[in-house]
């Protein structure tokens, strides 16, 4: 197996859990293809006693049967692991009742370490599945001190309100759960450097502008190639290694991902985003516990960031799309998709140099622990947002791309640029910068009395 990057954090917590002397019952979450299943595999691949995976929805879209799929898959997965005497289970409490019988045979009195990836996904409408693994939990797991339960899922959502935080019986059983970040920039420098893959810092911003540090999909990048044309590989052409990736990421993740699919498609169209009451004008969701259980899914799966604008005092919340994969396939491959060397033969033009502006802000949204860090407030508490003035008759407008809001009573104004070299202001920017400034400081209160710029 490949050697892993960065999650030192992660890898620590697992050896910690797996070391103990009691029952580990642990969750792993994050967003799909972020290196969930790679990271347990790393760390326990030497301890795993039982493993399954759920089938994909994916593979089953229009399937009566998705339950009875479920159950021959973890039946097959029982007797791959030596489980013998037994038919094929016809209920969940059926099939953790044969997963325990093989548990128990197996029992030497080490540490078992039942792992079972994208759980999420076989929890099937009528099966009963969520009180049958309650139980396999509860009545089982619980009382043996050599048993690890190591959960994953992409449905975010799920995993948060089936176990993270469910009112049933799995009430505070998780023991830790872990949610698993993309990459930052550092670490995609060094899973490149890792790879043999040689690119300059500027292309490595270039690719988290595009893949959004997710690690299966800097994956596929082709020593030899350059950024464009191992985005045209991955993303374009008659048959790119990511084909349908955009479909195939939220019907895997999500219940109604059709509904999700529309409210990202709109906030696609807008940086700043939309307010709830607009995105339910224009999708025609109903406005109601429907649209708020969506949003909030989609928050929680890190697809769109819920912020308030700076100056509303919480009066006016924005939903707007942080995930860099979906900007750029909406934007550009979809439009573009047969075109075989899209970026190659765009890459200088207009177009793609007013994408680069703002995509490099949202990596920088995605960086603001590193941008504090490098401004020596990494230990103050903060708050981040934008801040948009219109201009009128009395009063310029202005806009600031990212405002770190502190507790010591100081505001960061951070004005974001991208640039292949060093970046010289000219005289019309920096009047425009004074007059972002004066705009800002009149809508600080008497305590806020310095601006950092």
């Amino acid at each position: 197996m490949s050697a892993i990057i960065g999650r030192k954090q992660e890898q620590e917590e697992l050896q910690n859990l797996y070391r103990s002397n009691r029952p580990e019952f642990v969750a792993i979450y994050g967003r799909r293809r972020v290196g969930k299943t790679f990271l347990i595999k790393h760390v326990l691949k030497d301890y795993i006693t039982f493993q399954h995976t759920g089938v994909s929805p994916v593979d089953q879209v229009g399937s009566k049967n998705r339950m009875k799929t479920q159950l021959e898959s973890f039946y097959y997965s029982l007797l791959s692991h030596g489980l013998e005497g037994f038919k094929q289970p016809k209920s969940w409490i059926e099939a953790f009742y044969q997963l325990e019988q093989l548990l128990s045979h197996l029992d030497d009195g080490s540490r078992q370490v039942v792992f079972i990836d994208e759980l999420p996904w076989m929890d099937t409408p009528r099966s009963n599945f969520l009180p049958a693994f309650e139980n396999f939990w509860n009545n089982w797991c619980s009382g043996r001190d050599n048993m690890m339960l190591v959960v994953c899922g992409s449905a975010t959502s799920w995993i948060l309100g089936n176990l993270s935080r469910s009112k049933g019986g799995l009430y505070g059983r998780l023991t830790a759960e872990l949610k698993l970040l993309p990459f930052t920039l550092k670490e995609c420098e060094e899973f490149f450097s890792s790879s043999g893959i040689e690119m300059s810092r500027y292309d490595i911003v270039q690719s988290y502008m595009v893949f959004g540090g997710i690690p299966y999909y800097l994956s596929n990048f082709q020593k030899g190639l350059s950024f464009e044309g191992n985005t045209d590989r991955i993303l374009f052409g008659r048959n790119p290694r990511l084909r349908d990736e955009f479909n195939r990421l939220f019907n895997a993740i999500f219940g109604n991902p059709d509904d999700c699919k529309k409210i990202v498609r709109l906030l696609a169209t807008r940086h700043q985003g939309f307010t709830r009451e607009e995105i339910a004008h224009v999708t025609h969701l109903p406005l109601g516990g429907g649209l708020s259980s969506t949003l909030a899914a989609l928050v929680e799966s890190d697809f769109i960031l819920r912020y308030t604008p700076y100056g509303e005092n919480g009066h006016v919340e924005r939903y707007k799309l942080i995930d860099n994969f979906c900007l750029f396939w909406l934007k550009y491959v979809e439009p573009n998709n047969s075109d075989a060397t899209f970026l190659v033969d765009n890459i200088t033009s207009d177009v793609m140099r007013a994408w680069r502006g703002i995509a490099f802000e949202e990596v920088c949204w995605q960086h603001v622990r590193q941008i504090k860090k490098a401004l020596e407030i990494g230990g103050v508490k903060t708050s981040v947002s934008a801040y948009s003035v219109l201009a009128d008759d009395e009063k310029n407008g202005a806009q600031i791309d990212l405002l770190i809001n502190r507790a010591d009573n100081v505001v960061n104004l951070c004005e974001i640029k991208f640039a292949s070299g060093e970046y010289v202001v000219t005289k019309d920017e920096e009047s425009k910068l004074r007059n972002r400034i004066e705009t800002l400081k009149r809508t600080l209160s008497s305590r806020q009395t310095s601006i950092s710029q």
